[in-house]
């Protein structure tokens, strides 16, 4: 099984690892309140390299995925060739923090991108928008200059700010318990 679902926390230390079905949601709330994530990448270096992305995430009750409308720029598709892993953080001015450790797939196919550009249109906001104010998109979802990014997260971290400043709270993670990372 991929997933440690409805099962009970795994003890380890001070940190208990949950189950998807509790850390997911969480982290799709949040996200989606915070909306804008620092995204960091590797180069075929080693050196990190961060950018502020938008994703917009999907949780089926069973898996969840991450979406981001990009412009595939030469360097991006460098760094995630070399490394197909991103780590995408979020925080707030009250400490609300969460992150997800993913990898990466690269989609240019013009289904998955008209997909996910309505994704972006057809969502709520904050965290929808609508893409066509982006000036490298003005040929929409199948111009050259629109991209997409899967994310699979195989990490998740969910903590209130109220843990930081006040001591109380729940800190929620969960880890692919398959070990798969590619």
């Amino acid at each position: 099984m991929r997933h440690s679902r409805g099962s009970p926390p795994i003890h380890l230390g001070w940190l208990d690892v949950n189950a998807l079905d509790r850390v997911a949601p969480a982290f799709v709330d949040m996200a989606h309140g915070i909306v804008w994530a620092s995204v960091a990448t590797v180069d075929s270096d080693g050196k990190p390299r961060t950018r502020i992305l938008h994703p917009i995430w999907e949780w089926d009750g069973t898996d969840l995925f991450g979406w981001i409308a990009t412009v595939p720029t030469q360097l991006k598709r460098d760094h995630l060739a070399a490394h197909p892993w991103v780590s995408v953080s979020y925080w707030t001015t009250s400490h609300d923090t969460c992150a997800a450790d993913c990898l990466v797939e690269w989609y240019t196919d013009d289904d998955t991108c008209s997909a996910v550009w309505q994704k972006f249109a057809s969502a709520p906001q904050p965290v929808g928008y609508d893409p066509a104010i982006i000036p490298q998109w003005k040929d929409g979802p199948t111009g050259e200059q629109f991209a997409v990014l899967r994310l699979t997260p195989y990490r998740l971290r969910v903590m209130p700010g109220s843990m930081l400043t006040a001591g109380h709270g729940e800190i929620l993670t969960w880890n692919d318990s398959s070990g798969r990372r590619d």
